[in-house]
């Protein structure tokens, strides 16, 4: 035990030495996490022989799951098992994944059938289970870390923690691709999806040694009970005590939510009608994740049907994704040092939620521009197809290597004759070489994509950043985390909505449907404009020190009442105890 505080003692330059291990397992976890799902689409498209729509629902899912299973991880590690346990035992799920991933495309000793479909699905299953369960309980644990006299260090602790994560992204949406076009694997040249999957898997499993390295150094708190689940009794009980008392003889209240003041603080149910109020404004909000995380799916599909020449570079489809998190660092210190500063000296109230109108309107955009691209990908397509002249016809060429003719006879065709190409001399094969080029390659340039990274990235930062400051700021002291969870939500409500849409709309063209999302997006954005116009600003450390001082005053008319009864209760004592003397 003595061990153990003395290694928490330790710091480095007014750091906990505990938290360096906390920011390396986050670098190494974001970077397994994201190198996996830069190739993930393209796995399901090119190895596993989905087609575009099939591919794009099963990455949706997944992403949904992964924002999905946060709500699970904080009520374990808040009600049962505490942070630490949590992570540990969730990231061990989470490496076990990654590497099923890795063998699923290992061709050779996948299931049955071949095709590792079985496994992959089980590995991602595993995945969404690990990083979403550590997801909410990282970042906490790694605040824990500090003392009181610390919080400068904390604050720094988060940026830090910040940038692993982007930096993570980055560099894996960089490397995994390269690694998913090294070799030739099975019939699948070009792709080796082993090694694109199992460097990820590996960067995983360092993730949880350093983290197990670190653990003699960690301040470990107790599970203190989850918020959430008080939440969730404190609205049950109000809407299950209204019905009760449905009768228009019972008195109306002024809030559904008061109906829980038999059984609850009144304070709670101030900060749960708070917590509703944000809620209510998240309604609209899953439509931007509709679109945005798109890039992983639609805009990578998108990518392979371009040229990726950029002189001396070749980019990937995958990797135009990195344009993301490369506009992030670059736009987030821009917006907060250039562009805010001066949209205030200009005189405009730019609001935190018309700044969310303002994103959702670039994302829009964005999706309007990737329509623009994809029309003039397809007119590419069929100028270059020269034989089929459509864009539904295919074609069979039939070549004689011999050295006579061959007469092939074709379902509802008549029979023809193939001359012979008389190879007869190997060895003189070069002379007689002549290459034939029927259908261009892609002649569309991949940088096209960079004005629609540029507008969904720019809808981000003005989106995403904001949005959670706001929810911040309007969330009461003791319920932070559960508008988190109410925003991570949102995020997977947004990817179901791209499962349903490519499941049941079945558009034919893509920049048709590229044309719906922009337009679906503007009409939820006209909505919340709406809704954020008639949002009233609050400050909830105001409103909860009204209801503290309004408890602190009952109680103290609480204990004054009683005072004056026990000194009732003394005079008659006192004046039973006169007449017993009399007596």
């Amino acid at each position: 035990m003595d061990l153990i505080l003395c290694l928490y003692a330790q710091e480095v330059c007014g750091y906990p030495v505990s938290i360096f291990f906390i920011v390396v397992n986050e670098f190494c976890e974001r970077f397994s996490y994201y190198g996996m799902r830069a190739v993930l689409v393209l796995y399901f498209r090119y190895f596993l022989r989905f087609d575009d729509d099939l591919a794009t629902s099963i990455y949706h899912t997944f992403v949904a799951l992964c924002y999905l299973t946060p709500i699970l991880g904080a009520v374990v590690a808040d009600s049962w098992l505490g942070k630490f346990k949590t992570i540990i035992y969730l990231s061990i799920v989470y490496a076990i994944g990654q590497v099923v991933m890795a063998v699923s495309a290992i061709h050779d000793i996948t299931d049955t059938d071949r095709d590792g479909t079985v496994l992959s699905m089980v590995g991602l299953l595993l995945i969404a289970l690990g990083t979403g369960g550590i997801k909410p309980c990282v970042a906490a644990f790694g605040g824990d870390q500090f003392q009181d006299h610390q919080a400068k260090q904390r604050s720094t602790f988060f940026s830090v923690f910040y940038l692993c994560i982007n930096g993570g992204s980055l560099l894996s949406t960089i490397i995994t691709p390269i690694l998913r076009g090294r070799g030739n694997v099975q019939a699948r040249p070009g792709y080796c999806y082993p090694l694109a999957f199992g460097v990820p898997a590996a960067l995983m499993v360092v993730a949880l040694v350093v983290f197990i390295i670190g653990s003699g150094m960690y301040h470990k708190t107790e599970p203190q009970g989850n918020i959430m689940l008080d939440v969730c009794k404190c609205i049950g009980f109000a809407i299950k005590n209204r019905f009760r008392h449905r009768s228009s003889s019972y008195p109306k209240r002024m809030h559904w939510m008061d109906w829980a003041e038999e059984k609850y603080e009144k304070l709670l149910i101030a900060q749960i009608k708070m917590v509703l109020k944000v809620l209510f404004l998240y309604i609209p909000l899953p439509m931007f994740w509709t679109l945005f995380d798109q890039k992983g799916s639609r805009w990578t599909l998108q990518a392979t049907t371009m040229d990726g020449n950029f002189g001396s570079l070749i980019l990937q489809p995958d990797q135009m994704q990195t344009v993301n998190p490369i506009l992030i660092l670059t736009l987030v210190p821009i917006m907060d040092s250039v562009v805010y500063p001066l949209i205030k000296k200009c005189g405009l109230n730019f609001t935190p939620l018309r700044r969310m109108t303002v994103g959702m309107f670039l994302a829009a955009m964005a999706f309007v521009a990737a329509a623009l691209v994809q029309i003039q990908i397809d007119v590419s397509v069929y100028n270059t197809s020269t034989l089929c002249g459509s864009l539904f016809l295919s074609q069979l060429k039939l070549l004689n290597m011999g050295s006579i003719p061959l007469t092939v006879t074709l379902p509802n065709n008549d029979p023809f004759v193939i001359e012979a190409a008389k190879v007869n001399h190997p060895e003189e094969c070069s002379e007689s070489i002549s290459g034939v080029e029927d259908i261009q390659p892609n002649s569309f340039h991949m940088g096209w994509q960079i004005p629609q990274y540029f507008l969904i990235t720019c809808g981000e930062v003005v989106f995403s950043v904001t949005g959670l400051e706001f929810s911040y700021s309007q969330a009461p002291s003791n319920m932070k985390a559960v508008l988190q969870a109410g925003w991570l939500f949102t995020v997977a409500i947004g990817n179901f909505i791209v499962l349903i849409v490519a499941e049941i709309a079945q558009i034919e063209e893509q920049w048709a449907e590229f044309v719906l999302f922009a337009s679906l997006l503007v009409a939820v954005c006209v909505i919340f404009s709406i809704m954020a116009y008639f949002y009233t600003y609050m400050d909830p450390a105001e409103i909860e020190a009204q209801f503290r001082d309004k408890g602190g005053k009952e109680e103290s008319d609480k204990e004054e009442l009683q005072m004056q009864k026990k000194d009732v209760v003394d005079h008659h004592n006192e004046d039973d105890e006169a007449k017993q003397t009399k007596m």
